[in-house]
């Protein structure tokens, strides 16, 4: 987060567009990538190109995002949330947490059944598109929350404050080939292909 705009990179996929299927299909996952994320990534460095904008820490801009334009909060929001939510699935995921994630997760939720429940109906009842997430928040607690279109905790609009450690698209761009209108099944899905040691380390890096 601590790269300014104008020295943004896109990110490699750390996988093949393949490999994480069942659960999501590989055209799914070359559209999602080569087109949205990108051109949120396109969009984003045009919009800022040649501004003061440019110069700023990423993070900084997310978290000051009331005072820039609605097409900077969206573009910018769609490239750091994609950015992460590709890190954070992996061919090899699932399961469950351990550590000190797993330790933190039992003393927020009560279980990881509990917390995974809040999350699921996090992203099964966001209206419309945005996202749902498990994030750290400013006393270094625990919270599930869902944001609309590409607004992510980090922005100072956001009802839910905090720094995500995982994030699921539910706009229907991420799941509609191949679960059409069964938002539900996608999210149930996700959970065979999280990446808990990526999520781990988030969680250690937002503490």
């Amino acid at each position: 987060m601590k790269t300014k705009v104008n020295e943004l990179a896109f990110p490699a996929l750390p996988y093949d567009y393949k490999a994480l299927e069942p659960h999501i299909d590989a055209m799914t996952m070359e559209i999602h990538y080569t087109r949205h994320h990108k051109a949120y990534f396109d969009n984003l460095q045009n919009l800022t190109k040649d501004t003061e904008m440019a110069d700023l820490d990423f993070g900084s801009l997310l978290k000051n995002i009331s005072k820039y334009p609605v097409g900077v909060r969206n573009n910018g929001g769609g490239h750091y949330n994609h950015s992460l939510f590709w890190t954070i699935m992996s061919p090899k995921g699932g399961g469950k947490p351990s550590g000190a994630l797993a330790a933190a997760i039992d003393m927020q939720f009560g279980s990881f059944e509990a917390m995974q429940e809040q999350f699921n109906n996090a992203a099964k009842t966001r209206f419309g598109s945005g996202w749902a997430w498990l994030c750290v928040k400013a006393d270094k607690t625990l919270a599930v929350c869902s944001t609309p279109n590409q607004d992510n905790p980090l922005m100072d609009v956001s009802d839910c404050k905090g720094t995500p450690i995982m994030g699921l698209d539910v706009w229907e761009h991420a799941y509609y080939l191949k679960y059409q209108n069964k938002r539900p099944d996608y999210v149930s899905a996700f959970w065979n292909v999280i990446d808990w040691a990526v999520v781990e380390k988030n969680y250690q890096s937002a503490l």
